[in-house]
C-alpha cells in the first residue's frame, strides 16, 4: 500500500515558479532591461527604470490572466529554499519527511522591496502564509463532490487545513517588530544612564530635546540657537570633567565658535553691528562661506601653475568653477569678462602645461555660449580616495563662483577696464575686512607679505592698483606702508565682503 503511494506521488508535477527581473544594461545610460524566466518571453529594453518597473508589472499581470489559477495536485513549488513552513523547529530534533506542506495549493506572489525582482509560485497554503510578503492570487479549485482526495505520503504529517473551507487560505504571516524606547541623545552621543551629577545628565537631555525641537522650525532663530550653542558649551565641559574625555573637551570648543558665528550672522541680519559700520545684507551671509572663499584664495594662490596676475585670476576662475569635483562648464562670454589681454593664449599656456584639460579646442571654447558650453577638467582639483582639496559641497560652489564674478566683473571695475593685477587686488580686499570694512582684522590693515602672495605684481603696480580702486569708489583713505595697506571699502562694495570674525585674523 506505502510502495502504490509513493509512486502515485512521484507520479505528480512540481509546480510552475516563474521570474521577471529588472537589471540595468550599463552603467554609462539609464536603459533598463526586463527579462523573464519562461523561456517563450522575448526580453524587453527601456528607457529609464520607472517605464522599465510599469513594464515588468505589465508583464507579470499578462502571465496572471493567462493563468489565473494553480493547477490542482501538484507540488509544492518553494523546494524549502528558506520556506519557514520548511525548516524545523528550535525547540525539538529536526523532521527526516521531505515534505511540510499543507492546504490547497495557491498561486502566490512575491516581489523585491526595491522593484528589481517579481516572482510567481504554485505554492501550498501553509508555504504561502509562512513566506513573508507573499500575495495569493488565485488557489486550486475546491475537489469535487465525492471526488478523491489526493493521496498522503506514507508518515507524512496530516493538517487540518485540509477540511477547511474553499477559499479558506491563511493570511500571511507579518515579522515581528520590537521597539524599544530610544536612548537619550546629544550631538549623536548617548548620554549614559548613570552619569553624575544628576542636574548634568538632565541638562543634556534637555538639550537634546532643544536641538531637536530646533530643526523641526520653519524659520531659523539665530539668537535662540547661539544661546543653545552656549548652553552646550558649558555642558560639555562639565562632562568632561566628570568622565576625563578629552573629546568631550573638543566638542565644547565647536559649540562656542557655533555660538559666536550664529551671534555674529544674527548681528549682520538685523544691522545689529557693533561700531558705525551700517547693516549689511551680503551676498554670501554665513561665517562659514567666508572662510570657504579665503581657503580658494589662499589655495590658488600656494598652487597657481603660472606666473603674473593675468594667469593668477583666470587659474583662480577655473578653479571655483571646478572645485566640488575638479570637471566644470565654461563659454567664451566668461572668460572675456575677465578683462585679460589674451585669454586664448592663457588657455593654451594652461592646457600644455597639464594643469587644465579641455573637451575641445581653444577656439572653440571662445566661441561657446550657454547652450553649447565647454567641458573643462582641472586633473588636480579631482577628488582620489574620497578627499578632496576644499571642505565645501556641491551646493556651496556656484555661491563661492558667482561671488568671485561678482567682485571682478563690478560695474565700475568693468566700465573702467582695470587690469588683471586690480581686479585681484579687489577680491583680496574683498575677503579681508572686518564688519564695518575696514582693511584686516579689526581695521588694522593687511600686511604688505599677504596682498603680495594674493596678487602677484610689484609694490609699485600694487600702488597703481590701489589708487585705480580708489578713483572706481572702490576704496577710501587707503594708506600703503612698507608694512601694511589699511583703509576702509566704500558703502556700495560692503555686501561682497567676506569679513573676519571678531578675534580671528
Amino acid at each position: 500500500m506505502t510502495q502504490a503511494v509513493v509512486s502515485e506521488l512521484d507520479e505528480r508535477v512540481p509546480g510552475r515558479r516563474w521570474t521577471v527581473r529588472l537589471d540595468a544594461v550599463d552603467r554609462s545610460s539609464t536603459t533598463v532591461r526586463v527579462s523573464c524566466s519562461r523561456p517563450a518571453c522575448a526580453e524587453q529594453r527601456l528607457p529609464t527604470a520607472a517605464a522599465g518597473r510599469a513594464a515588468a508589472v505589465a508583464h507579470l499581470k499578462a502571465h496572471l490572466s493567462a493563468a489565473p489559477e494553480p493547477r490542482p495536485g501538484v507540488y509544492c513549488a518553494c523546494r524549502a529554499d528558506g520556506c519557514q513552513g520548511h525548516l524545523p523547529a528550535t525547540d525539538r530534533p529536526g523532521r527526516t519527511e521531505p515534505w511540510r506542506c499543507g492546504g490547497p495549493i495557491v498561486l502566490a506572489v512575491l516581489a523585491d522591496r526595491e522593484g528589481r525582482w517579481w516572482r510567481v509560485l504554485e505554492c501550498c497554503a501553509r508555504c504561502a502564509a509562512a513566506t513573508p510578503g507573499a500575495r495569493t492570487a488565485g488557489r486550486a479549485p475546491a475537489p469535487r463532490p465525492g471526488g478523491r482526495p489526493a493521496p498522503a505520503v506514507a508518515g507524512a504529517p496530516q493538517f487540518s487545513d485540509h477540511q477547511a473551507a474553499p477559499g479558506s487560505v491563511p493570511a500571511p504571516r507579518t515579522a515581528r517588530v520590537r521597539r524599544r524606547k530610544p536612548l537619550p541623545k546629544i550631538a549623536q552621543r548617548i548620554i549614559p544612564y548613570d552619569l553624575r551629577p544628576l542636574t548634568l545628565r538632565d541638562e543634556l537631555v534637555e538639550l537634546g530635546n532643544l536641538f531637536r525641537s530646533y530643526q523641526e522650525r520653519e524659520e531659523p532663530d539665530l539668537e535662540l540657537l547661539a544661546d543653545l550653542h552656549s548652553r552646550k558649551a558649558s555642558a560639555f565641559v562639565a562632562w568632561a570633567d566628570a568622565t576625563g574625555d578629552i573629546r568631550l573637551r573638543l566638542e565644547a570648543q565647536r559649540a562656542e565658535q557655533a555660538a559666536a558665528a550664529a551671534r555674529l550672522q544674527h548681528q549682520h541680519r538685523t544691522g545689529g553691528i557693533a561700531g558705525d559700520g551700517p547693516a549689511v545684507d551680503r551676498l554670501l551671509s554665513a561665517p562659514a562661506q567666508w572662510e570657504h572663499a579665503r581657503a580658494v584664495l589662499g589655495h590658488v594662490a600656494d598652487n597657481a601653475p603660472l606666473p603674473g596676475p593675468e594667469a593668477r585670476l583666470l587659474v583662480l576662475m577655473l578653479t571655483l568653477r571646478t572645485a566640488h569635483t575638479g570637471t566644470g562648464n565654461l563659454v567664451g562670454q566668461d572668460l572675456v569678462m575677465l578683462g585679460l589681454t589674451d585669454p586664448g593664449e592663457l588657455v593654451e599656456r594652461l592646457t600644455d602645461c597639464g594643469w587644465l584639460g579641455l573637451s575641445g579646442t581653444v577656439a572653440d571654447l571662445l566661441v561657446s555660449r550657454p547652450e553649447n558650453a565647454t567641458p573643462i577638467t582641472v586633473p588636480s582639483l579631482v577628488p582620489r580616495d574620497g578627499e578632496r582639496p576644499f571642505t565645501f559641497g556641491r551646493k556651496m560652489r556656484p555661491k563661492l563662483s558667482g561671488w568671485a564674478q561678482r567682485v571682478v566683473s563690478e560695474k565700475k571695475l568693468r566700465k573702467s577696464k582695470a587690469p588683471a593685477g586690480t581686479r585681484l587686488l579687489a577680491l583680496t580686499l574683498a575677503s579681508r575686512t572686518d564688519a564695518a570694512g575696514r582693511l584686516g582684522p579689526e581695521g588694522r590693515g593687511i600686511t604688505l607679505d599677504t596682498l603680495t602672495a594674493q596678487v602677484p605684481v610689484g609694490p609699485e603696480e600694487l600702488e597703481q592698483a590701489a589708487d585705480r580702486l580708489t578713483a572706481t569708489g572702490w576704496l577710501t583713505d587707503a594708506v600703503l606702508t612698507d608694512t601694511h595697506l589699511t583703509g576702509q571699502l566704500a558703502e556700495r562694495v560692503l555686501p561682497l565682503t567676506c569679513p573676519f570674525a571678531p578675534g580671528r585674523s
